[in-house]
């Protein structure tokens, strides 16, 4: 094999991937780049030029920084959930013994067998007037009135952390199995008592995978739309509602490409800092 060919080989080996991707991704955007320039008429005809209309009403309109930063907020609020719920189930099943242990993770797997959609609309049975939790505390004589549960913040909160808790729980359990359990013996055998084994050896060693788990919640909860439609209310509208109706409702296609190339922007952002402060390549050598 020559030096040329073996310098070459990767790239031969990793170009079905990147045929993938630049033309189910790269392309695409660069036409809702384009397509963000052009001018919708007063006849809702699109005209294609270069107008920077689109960008400035997007840019100087506080409606859309407000309902960017309560998206952020949200997804905010949903990661530090899942993380916080997450971490116990997935450090039971990684630590686990039992000869069920594969029955477990096939539980925590099991909602996406399920479409998102349903259940995601299965909390209007729960939560709404005549769902089950309000005839439940009804029947127990603790509330008079159903309470206001539905179409506000918190269900929407509610509903992306049940769609996402299972993301967190199988990325901290991947960095938990990845731990050398001689570490966990060395640690005890020099005196150190369980909670001390498990702050200094275990939640650093798992670091990896809640970053890797809250950085996936935070990207799929503030890019969703189908949760605050379902359970959210008029005024908890997040940013891709907003995408979702200008180009399926309103048929503006312009001003819908600009907020779908705004928010990719913002969430890439996102991602090259969170990559500087915390080091995604770090993932991929734990978990290697």
């Amino acid at each position: 094999m020559t030096e040329r060919t073996a310098r070459l080989r990767p790239w031969y080996l990793l170009s079905p991937a990147l045929a993938t991707i630049t033309f189910l991704l790269v392309i695409p955007t660069c036409f809702i780049l384009v397509y963000s320039f052009w001018l919708r008429t007063a006849t809702g005809a699109d005209q294609a030029g270069f107008y920077l209309s689109n960008w400035k009403e997007v840019l100087s309109d506080p409606f859309y920084r407000d309902i960017l930063f309560s998206t952020l907020r949200i997804a905010a609020i949903t990661t530090v959930i899942c993380a916080l719920t997450g971490y116990l189930p997935a450090y039971f099943i990684a630590m686990s013994e039992s000869r069920h242990k594969s029955l477990m993770l096939l539980l925590v797997m099991l909602p996406f067998w399920i479409s998102y959609i349903i259940r995601t609309m299965s909390w209007i049975n729960i939560l709404g007037t005549t769902g089950a939790l309000n005839t439940l505390l009804i029947d127990l004589g603790i509330i008079d009135q159903p309470l206001s549960l539905l179409y506000n913040e918190p269900a929407v909160i509610l509903g992306l952390v049940n769609f996402l808790l299972p993301f967190m729980v199988l990325n901290v359990y991947v960095s938990l199995e990845a731990i050398d359990r001689n570490l966990l013996d060395a640690s005890r055998s020099l005196g150190a008592s369980e909670l001390q084994s498990f702050r200094e050896v275990t939640l650093p060693l798992s670091l990896p995978g809640l970053a890797a788990g809250g950085l996936l919640c935070f990207v799929l909860s503030a890019g969703t739309y189908i949760t605050p439609v379902i359970l959210g209310g008029p005024r908890n509208a997040m940013f891709a509602n907003l995408v979702f109706e200008a180009i399926i409702t309103q048929l503006n296609w312009p001003l819908g490409s600009v907020l779908s190339i705004l928010l990719l922007i913002v969430l890439g952002a996102i991602v090259i800092l969170y990559n500087r402060l915390v080091g995604i390549g770090q993932f991929a050598k734990t978990f290697g």
